[in-house]
């Protein structure tokens, strides 16, 4: 076990709850590495170390190979966005004594896991003076932590009766950020009293008086805030053996960070290595920092330009000619829910890397299908390596599925193929991932960064 690559992973878990803040734990770590900002550099060579961030959320880092860049690169491709609660543009109210903040789920959730639970705030808000405010509250043992409320079982007899999918709509999930204490003449009169508004909007004012405290910021700013409510909490291991990790965001932070880290621990060869982060895969992959953009290709295009005589055609050739492990995690085997997966095609915590041939729901729709022959030659580095590593899908044929990016980098042309870390509770605030695979995953990310031309 590389006890120090699972505590860096923890660390790593524990500072980047966001995308923001993924990329720029990636970012400093990338320096330490000694590679440098590619807008600093007007020329490349062989065994330069490069990054281009978009907007902060995504991230592409190169170790230029001393062949030619038409001939492909080695990508390691993972998205750093998980599921959790965005907080609205107009988000602070105030009903009957209780202020709350109104947010919008973001990706796959079971909305009920995120009851009850100590939550914490993240992001940044950008004011009109061109200064953007770093927000992170509930994660600091001194800090408050926030929570959705939930109805006792006294009185959920109604709430028993629905359906899970019914029982919490995505217009309740909002947080309590404070409260008042109600007026005797308010609990004994009523609320028709012209004054009681007042008397009411005073914990909303409170709030917005801490805000504007501690951060600069006005109500209004909220417009052009970007603020992220996450599980509150640091990461830790699971179970009396300390064998596995229970942490917010595994999916898809365990795969970017043993990329991201197996790339600085590797030197290319006559290929370039690629470790690219993006945001936006839990709701597909959309706007410009996300995979269906052009990110990737803008980022190759600079490379191609510093390396010598500029083409859009050595830009479409590197691209075509490139491999990449789509670094995405797997749904491991659940026991205690048998009948959802083919035992025979899963993935099993413990069991090292997954690879995914395809991935896609039902009839493999959203699939990239990964070509035998990339496989082929993956088992081999891997077996030379001694990688531990499993063949799986996501569950059985006809219960559901999930996508990854691997069809969105197929479409240049190059080979992929989902290669990733079996998670357990896949999407609740909560998951758990195996310390054993992560490390296999790291080990396999190196292996796959040696690959020569097919």
């Amino acid at each position: 076990m590389d006890e120090k690559l699972i505590d860096g992973y923890k660390a790593f878990l524990d500072y980047g709850k966001t995308e923001r803040e993924c990329c720029a734990r990636i970012i400093e770590d990338a320096k330490a590495a000694g590679y440098k900002d590619i807008k600093d550099c007007k020329s490349l060579k062989a065994g330069d170390k490069v990054y281009i961030s978009k907007f902060g959320k995504a991230v592409a880092l190169f170790n230029i190979g001393t062949g030619n860049i038409e001939d492909g690169m080695n990508i390691l491709g993972a998205h750093i966005d998980s599921p959790r609660l965005d907080v609205k543009q107009n988000p602070l109210y105030e009903k009957d004594f209780l202020v709350y903040l109104n947010t919008h789920y973001y990706g796959g959730i079971k909305k009920y896991q995120w009851l009850t639970l100590p939550l914490a705030l993240h992001g940044v808000v950008c004011l009109k003076d061109g200064k953007t405010v770093n927000v992170r509250i509930g994660d600091d043992d001194a800090d408050p932590v926030f929570v959705i409320s939930d109805i006792l079982p006294h009185l959920a007899q109604k709430q028993m009766k629905e359906t899970v999918a019914d029982f919490v709509n995505g217009e309740s999930l909002d947080l309590i950020l404070g409260s008042e204490i109600p007026p005797k003449k308010d609990m004994n009169e009523g609320n028709k009293d012209k004054d009681k508004k007042e008397e009411k909007d005073k914990a909303k004012k409170d709030v917005l008086k801490i805000f504007k405290d501690k951060y600069g910021i006005e109500e209004e700013d909220f417009a052009s805030a970007e603020l992220e409510v996450v599980p509150a909490g640091k990461s830790r291991d699971l179970g009396l053996d300390r064998s596995l990790i229970l942490a917010y965001g595994q999916d898809d932070r365990s795969c970017a960070y043993t990329s991201a880290v197996a790339l600085f621990a590797s030197s290319a060869g006559s290929r370039t290595n690629c470790c690219l982060c993006v945001d936006k895969e839990e709701i597909g992959s959309v706007g410009a920092t996300g995979m269906a953009s052009h990110f990737l290709e803008n980022a190759v295009a600079e490379l191609v330009s510093r390396l010598g005589d500029y083409s859009e055609l050595s830009v479409r050739r590197c691209l075509n000619s490139s491999y990449m492990l789509s670094s995405d995690v797997n749904a491991a085997y659940d026991p205690q829910n048998a009948d959802l997966y083919d035992r025979d095609n899963a993935s099993f915590l413990g069991g090292g890397l997954v690879f995914n041939k395809y991935t896609g729901s039902r009839g493999k729709y959203s699939a990239s299908d990964a070509m035998p022959e990339f496989i082929a030659r993956l088992r081999a580095v891997l077996d030379n390596n001694n990688v531990r590593y499993q063949m799986a899908e996501l569950g059985k044929v006809d219960q559901g599925g999930g996508g990854t990016i691997a069809y969105l980098a197929a479409k240049y042309g190059m080979f992929v193929l989902d290669a990733g870390v079996s998670v357990l509770a896949m999407h609740a605030p909560w998951e758990i991932t195996s310390k054993e695979d992560i490390c296999q995953a790291y080990e396999g990310y190196k292996a796959f960064l040696t690959l020569g031309t097919l």
